[in-house]
């Protein structure tokens, strides 16, 4: 047996393209959906992040803008700049890329979002919301979790899921959205004990804890459904070797780049036992962006009054 991939690029072109007709709707109805992405310092990998984000939107047809600040910001100076953001009719999404600098209470930021306005979903309203079943703004990769379930039509309701982390971005939330969609929940983390144990039990298995390959086979029910939220990089040629034995893209791309992508799942050894796995990269990455412009048209829907369009945000 090896397992199925499930294709997180595939699933990502069919939310856009759902997300593509449902904007020209709004547009037609006089609503341009628009998303304001703040951007502070030059982090290389916010910086592409928030480029990929501003791309997406143009593509589907949306307004977006890049605010970059610099590092230097002060708590009070960006909190100025998202009273404007808040204020303003046009802006329907806010997105503050994390990390911040340190000298900035990256809480009091998120606190002072409009939670109207907080696509990422992390305002303790829109989490509330979650914990309750109420309709809102929903963190981006867990609810691309949820959609890759679901349209690989693998089945949730009555399934034993177990998730490895506990953050407030990913462990937390994606654990709340199955037990919602009526799978029984375990959540995992740093002090379980006999993990392995634990996890061979889940028919769904989320492994986001941000530790590279820890997952093996020992951790997996045969024909379980695996989904790899984790993104590290390898630099180490041995590492590679080890992990991607009979790759040679991985090896041609760790030669070219210095480093390669893998996931808190060990492929080698978890692809014969599972019955379904997302990649890495290629699996839950794709959906972070498409669940981002799900939750910015939403938000436009839900502060404008347009909630009988229906399409991918309903």
């Amino acid at each position: 047996m090896s397992a199925r991939i499930l294709n997180g690029n595939a699933i990502r072109d069919q939310i856009k393209a759902e997300l593509a007709a449902e904007i020209a709707q709004l547009r037609k109805g006089g609503i341009l959906p628009g998303l304001s992405v703040i951007l502070v310092g030059n982090n290389p990998a916010s910086e592409l992040y928030t480029r990929n984000k501003v791309k997406t939107c143009n593509e589907l047809g949306m307004s977006s803008e890049r605010i970059e600040l610099p590092d230097t910001i002060t708590t009070a100076e960006l909190l100025a700049h998202l009273d404007r953001l808040n204020l303003q009719e046009d802006i329907d999404g806010i997105l503050v890329q994390l990390p911040l600098p340190p000298q900035v209470d990256a809480k009091r930021v998120l606190l002072a979002l409009d939670p109207q306005k907080d696509v990422d979903g992390l305002h303790p309203i829109n989490v509330g919301n979650l914990v309750q079943g109420r309709l809102g703004l929903v963190p981006c990769t867990p609810a691309g979790i949820l959609e890759i379930l679901r349209r690989s039509d693998i089945p949730i309701e009555g399934q034993r899921a177990v998730v490895i982390g506990r953050s407030d971005i990913v462990g937390k939330p994606a654990a709340l959205l199955l037990m919602h969609g009526n799978a029984t929940v375990t959540i995992c983390h740093s002090k379980t004990r006999n993990l392995p144990e634990v996890c061979r039990e889940a028919d769904i298995l989320v492994a986001a804890l941000g530790k590279p390959g820890m997952v093996t086979g020992e951790f997996v029910k045969p024909g379980a459904t695996v989904i790899d939220v984790g993104t590290s990089h390898l630099t180490r040629r041995e590492d590679v070797l080890r992990y991607f034995p009979n790759n040679p893209k991985k090896l041609q791309d760790f030669d070219a780049k210095g480093a390669t992508l893998i996931g808190d799942v060990d492929p080698v050894s978890v692809t014969p036992v599972a019955g379904a796995l997302t990649p890495v990269p290629g699996g839950v990455g794709p959906l972070t962006i498409a669940m981002l412009m799900v939750n910015t048209v939403r938000a436009a829907r839900l502060r404008r009054g347009a909630r009988a369009i229906v399409g991918a945000s309903s």
